[in-house]
């Protein structure tokens, strides 16, 4: 046989091989629903019922002696979004409805407010704040400094006075200036949503074949096992592909998170990303022969460390160092990373091809692994 011959032979039974897995997928609407319901799910969840952002915190305001200064004092917070104040009339009443769970912090001005302000050293005032979220406490105690801040600016500006400040601050938020929360977890959680298509699709799918009985078929056909394993990757990257296209069409329409790389970067790095994602699903599916026990390692050696260790949510800078070298072999680490750059700060290639380079080593040991494992069975 020619060399032509084998050539044409072997694209023939691959084609033959993606349309029978293509066939399979329109007649599993479980596919169907991993690859595009799946998505809008989790982007609904999170993009709004998940959230960073500290706003309407309930604080409770104590005035031991109400005047104009404390009413003034009062007024900052009121209109403030980032509080839901109430007035309480004692210190103790206030600390009972922190221990009911009701307010998170507690602001108290003393009876010598008035008088302490016009003085040098100025008037103190006492915040307590609620530290079983310590996220969250110091955020509001931010917040509370912020407000305390602005509202001293406008009372010296109302009078005429010189506020003396030893250092001024002028603040500049780069990449994320609204300082949305949404921002930054609708871009990683594209990723999430890819791990889930490619390793959770793909680890079932070998074990399918051996479940039913198949795979005894495909081994003794003339297909070379690279035939097989592109045979079973380009339809599921073709899935992929399509529920990238829903993710990042609602993350820019719906959630109106910006773009301000280039799609054509976004959409390379996502395949490149989907391939690494289908390799370990593979990789899973060669290993397991059961869809549940498949499924079942799929979700935790892909989906739990994806979310966890990936700077989806937890920063990597804050973790240990042995659990900060763990997390250079998770692919979403890489994938994150070019997400959040390419969202929100352009096609920055000094945060992107280090990270490509890694998601290319992943995905050659991923595949590598995969076939010799695969091949090993057809001896």
């Amino acid at each position: 046989m020619s060399r032509d011959t084998h050539a044409g032979s072997s694209r023939m039974r691959l084609r033959g091989l993606i349309r029978k897995e293509f066939l399979q997928i329109m007649r599993d609407p479980s596919s169907i629903a991993i690859a595009f319901l799946m998505p809008v799910f989790l982007l609904l969840l999170f993009g709004y019922g998940v959230s960073l952002d500290s706003e309407h915190v309930p604080v409770a305001l104590v005035v031991e002696q109400p005047g104009v200064d404390a009413a003034e004092f009062a007024a900052a917070f009121h209109q403030s979004r980032y509080f839901e104040t109430a007035v309480y009339p004692s210190t103790k009443d206030a600390e009972q409805a922190m221990m009911a769970g009701r307010v998170n912090a507690i602001v108290v001005l003393r009876q010598d407010f008035a008088q302490q302000l016009r003085r040098k050293d100025g008037a103190p005032i006492q915040l307590i704040v609620n530290g079983v979220d310590a996220n969250t406490a110091r955020i509001v105690s931010g917040y509370v400094q912020g407000a305390w801040g602005k509202w001293l600016e406008h009372y010296a500006l109302q009078r005429g006075l010189q506020l003396e400040v030893p250092v001024q601050m002028e603040q500049r938020v780069w990449f994320n200036s609204e300082l949305r929360s949404r921002n930054f977890l609708v871009p990683g959680l594209v990723a999430i949503i890819m791990t889930l298509i490619g390793a959770l699709l793909t680890a079932m799918v070998m074990a399918r074949e051996w479940e039913r009985g198949t795979m005894e078929a495909l081994l003794v056909t003339p297909l070379s096992m690279s035939e097989v394993i592109i045979g079973k990757l380009v339809p599921y990257f073709i899935l992929g592909m399509g529920g990238l296209v829903l993710a990042v069409g609602m993350a820019l329409f719906l959630f109106e998170v910006p773009l301000r790389g280039s799609l054509w970067v976004l959409f390379a790095a996502s395949a490149l990303f989907l391939v690494t994602a289908l390799g370990m699903g593979l990789l899973i599916s060669t290993v397991a022969r059961s869809q549940f026990v498949a499924g079942m390692v799929a979700l935790i050696a892909t989906f739990l460390p994806a979310f966890l260790l990936s700077g989806f949510i937890f920063d990597i800078g804050s973790m240990p160092g042995v659990v900060q070298a763990i997390t250079h072999l998770i692919a979403a680490r890489y994938y994150v990373a070019i997400l959040q750059t390419v969202f929100l700060a352009g096609n920055v290639w000094s945060v992107i091809l280090p990270n490509v380079l890694g998601l290319v080593i992943l995905a050659s040991v991923f595949l590598g692994v995969t076939w010799r494992k695969s091949r090993k069975r057809l001896e």
